[in-house]
């Protein structure tokens, strides 16, 4: 990179690039990249990364519209120059014929002279009309930059107006107070409430932040080799942690059980740029993990399944379809209670200033 483009802007390009060519995470990519800048520097090459992934969408629609090509067609090094050019332009103050003149010289760095007249001239035509293009956009999908399903799923499950509140929550930065493990994160284990003397299952433990919370005698599942090993370092010796699939566990007898599935992700996507692109529903392999913690607690004793997501089929459908009866939780726990379904929780980014959980606490 040539020595007059900004750290930062060095650093966000590359993690653009490494998300929409080689389907890398952009929190990973910004860790290795962003290792030897300041404080300040990597604030605002994550505020520029993060917020051209999570724009994409919106973005693409400009440079057709003003650039007059398509996207597919662009060179990949040139649209992720013009997709950080674009995001400068629409959500932050930088000077345009800055962010011009960087994209310019970032599509140079990367060995594609020819295409530096062009991409000049679309940067130039994005900052006298970008900004006002997004703006005269409709309210949904497109302006927030999501994919259609998934603002047809919250509209679907809390109508319009919540869909679109969602939509511009999880656009904005996650909340200053509510870094790391999140409240709706230590709601969960609160949930659980295991004591001193229950046997715990925590069925989906890595990477751990929960089981650290855990009372007990804790039994700590992951499947994924590495994950195993990283969550047996990170946790207290007394947890036993087992590389093994939880249907395939041979234990049971458990008092307790938390079921922290894997799933959509809908509630974060503040804190994970590029799941939106790549977030698909799991409810039946949600389903299998619960009937297999369930299967492994005893009689009387309680499953709690929590997801990161706001989907119906993800969330109350999975609990119906196991067919357990559900504890009542929103009279303990009323700020939190889920809208429709009352015996559940539902944490949500735009009201509570958390992520979006749900909470379901099932009695065997």
């Amino acid at each position: 990179m040539t020595a007059s483009i900004a750290p930062a802007r060095r650093v966000a390009y590359t993690v653009v690039r490494r998300v929409f060519e080689d389907s890398a995470y952009a929190d990973r990519v910004l860790e290795s990249e962003g290792a030897e800048l300041d404080s300040r520097d990597r604030a605002l090459a994550q505020r520029l990364a993060y917020g051209t992934v999570q724009r994409a969408r919106t973005i693409d629609y400009g440079l057709e519209q003003i650039g007059g090509r398509p996207v597919r067609k662009l060179d990949p090094p040139v649209l992720a120059a013009l997709r950080l050019a674009g995001y400068e332009l629409a959500w932050s103050d930088a000077p345009a014929h800055a962010v011009a003149d960087d994209a310019v010289e970032l599509v140079r760095a990367a060995r594609l002279e020819r295409a530096t007249a062009f991409t000049n001239a679309v940067a130039r035509r994005l900052a006298t009309s970008f900004r006002g293009l997004v703006a005269s956009l409709p309210d949904g999908a497109l302006k927030e930059s999501y994919p259609d399903w998934i603002a047809e799923v919250w509209e679907r499950d809390f109508g319009g107006e919540e869909a679109l509140a969602l939509m511009r929550a999880q656009n904005e930065p996650p909340p200053a107070d509510d870094r790391g493990m999140s409240r709706a994160s230590k709601l969960v284990v609160d949930v659980v409430a295991s004591a001193p003397g229950d046997r715990v299952l925590d069925a989906c433990a890595a990477p751990g932040n929960k089981t650290l919370l855990l009372e007990g005698e804790i039994t700590a599942v992951e499947r994924n080799p590495g994950r195993a090993r990283r969550l047996a370092d990170r946790v207290p010796t007394g947890v036993v942690v087992r590389n093994v699939d939880v249907r395939e566990l041979d234990a049971d007898g458990f008092d307790k059980a938390l079921v922290d599935a894997p799933c959509s992700g809908l509630g974060v996507l503040n804190r994970r740029p590029d799941l939106r692109w790549r977030a698909r529903p799991l409810p039946e392999l949600q389903l299998d993990i619960l009937r297999a913690a369930a299967k492994r607690t005893r009689p009387g004793g309680t499953i709690v399944y929590s997801v990161c997501t706001l989907n119906a089929d993800e969330n109350e459908a999975v609990v119906d379809a196991l067919g357990l009866e559900p504890e009542p939780l929103g009279a303990e726990w009323p700020q939190y209670a889920h809208p429709t379904r009352p015996e559940f929780l539902l944490t949500s980014p735009h009201r509570d200033r958390t992520s979006g959980f749900f909470i379901a606490r099932l009695r065997r």
